[in-house]
């Protein structure tokens, strides 16, 4: 039997983790995979976040960075430290329900893929909470001037809920070099290089407030797609 790992980047995170964890925790028995672990990667929270996560036993085990090295980075240790079959990556503000969850699977098992990220623009009907205007027009135009700088055909890297084989995993978040926000369009980036099939599939969403992206972090990741192309094509992920 297959098992799944979920791992959840965490930044001063305390008191949206407790309803977060209690939510999985009671998903748990009807997941599409049994869940073999929780993992919460602290990335240098100043609260009481690692505490929280220490305290709480049963499946949810923390993992800590060295320091506030950005969501790139949590995602990148949580899925090189995870154990399951299957890695599902989601936010701590679960604005893709974990629920949700059956729908990559399904997907993945149909279409023989081995990645699987969740897509708030494919079927917009599925977002129940928009995001204030500017912040969804800056999304999309990222999203444009992503497809023409890597070639990629998503039109949603950046919604925070995609599945993984254990396998897939390991080769692409060994190459990741992005520590920042770009790091979802790098890591696909990668799997297209090493020829792994990535799927979208719609999910449901609802914005959350009190999110960790500035407008700085925001347009840095603009550049970002330029040093991406450049390392693809300088053949840095091979």
């Amino acid at each position: 039997m297959e098992t799944l790992s979920v791992v959840i980047p965490a930044y001063n995170e305390e008191k949206r983790l407790p309803a977060t964890l209690d939510r999985i925790a009671a998903w748990v028995e009807r997941s599409p995979l049994p869940v073999d672990e929780v993992l919460v990667v602290d990335d240098g929270s100043r609260d009481g976040t690692a505490a929280l996560v220490e305290n709480r036993g049963g499946l949810v085990r923390l993992v800590r960075n060295p320091a506030n090295r950005g969501k790139g980075y949590a995602v990148r240790n949580g899925m090189l430290a995870a154990r399951g079959d299957w890695i599902l990556s989601t936010d701590a503000d679960l604005s893709a329900p974990i629920e949700e969850l059956g729908k990559l699977i399904d997907a993945a098992r149909r279409e023989n893929a081995v990645v699987a990220i969740g897509s708030r623009a494919l079927d917009r009907q599925l977002v129940k909470v928009h995001q204030p205007m500017m912040r969804e027009i800056s999304g999309r135009a990222f999203n444009v001037v992503m497809r023409v700088v890597t070639g990629l055909p998503f039109r949603d890297t950046q919604c925070g809920f995609k599945l993984f084989r254990q396998d897939a995993a390991k080769n692409i978040f060994s190459r990741q070099v992005e520590e920042g926000f770009s790091f979802d369009v790098e890591d696909l980036v990668i799997a297209r290089l090493l020829g792994l099939r990535s799927i979208e599939v719609p999910v449901e969403w609802s914005n959350v407030e009190g999110t960790k992206v500035s407008l700085a972090q925001g347009m840095k990741s603009f550049a970002d797609l330029v040093r991406i192309r450049g390392r693809a094509v300088r053949g840095k992920y091979k």
